[in-house]
């Protein structure tokens, strides 16, 4: 996932700037670099540098003037920044890159989920037993619409073809459920019936309602 802003970066910028407004680096009423020479000191965007300046503005440690750059106010606030508000902004940091650690995770999971649907599509990703009474095996994933229902509510024959012979539950194999038995995540549906009835049965627990 491509970021025109890092967060942590913004951050550490205006850490730094307010650091040395406290020391007297850059004193009172003194104009900051633009932020071209701002992003090539630091190495980031423009943009970065933009957000850094933001934040020192809002905490009233410099005021940022249009077509004019930025423009230091006061080494107290940036004192108060350094001591009151560094733990505030670590916490956002944190909870703004734990966002996108969950949005990726949350991309990778629909190009999981596409490529085992994919694979599931094709014959060859069920599992036949030996002839005349082939079996196949049917996974319910985490977010199945049918999980917590009972097979009787569900008319699992009626809606597929294929008969549930067992259900496997991590090392428990559940024989011959009764319509009362009901489907949990990670549940492997073990049925007799023709290849079309395994894949109508895999339509059956991942399709949404």
């Amino acid at each position: 996932m491509q970021r025109t802003v890092v967060p942590s970066q913004y951050l550490q910028i205006a850490r730094d700037l307010a650091g040395r407004i406290a020391r007297g680096e850059l004193e009172e009423g003194s104009r900051i670099y633009g932020r071209s020479v701002m992003a090539s000191e630091y190495n980031v965007s423009p943009e970065t540098i933009r957000r850094a300046l933001r934040l020192l503005s809002d905490m009233k440690v410099v005021e940022v003037k249009p077509q004019s750059g930025a423009v230091v106010l006061s080494a107290d606030s940036a004192r108060r920044y350094i001591e009151n508000f560094e733990e505030g902004a670590d916490v956002r940091s944190l909870q703004l890159q734990l966002k996108d650690v969950l949005n990726e995770y949350g991309d990778l999971n629909r190009r999981l989920t596409d490529l085992v649907g994919r694979l599931i599509k094709s014959r060859e990703t069920f599992a036949a037993a030996n002839e005349p009474f082939p079996n196949y095996e049917v996974a319910v994933p985490k977010d199945s619409p049918l999980i917590g229902k009972s097979i009787g509510a569900l008319k699992f024959w009626q809606s597929t073809g294929g008969t549930i012979v067992a259900i496997r539950r991590g090392q428990t194999v559940i024989l011959s459920p009764g319509p009362y038995a009901e489907l949990y995540a990670g549940d492997v549906i073990v049925l007799v019936g023709c290849p079309s009835a395994a894949e109508a049965a895999y339509h059956l627990v991942t399709t949404k309602e």
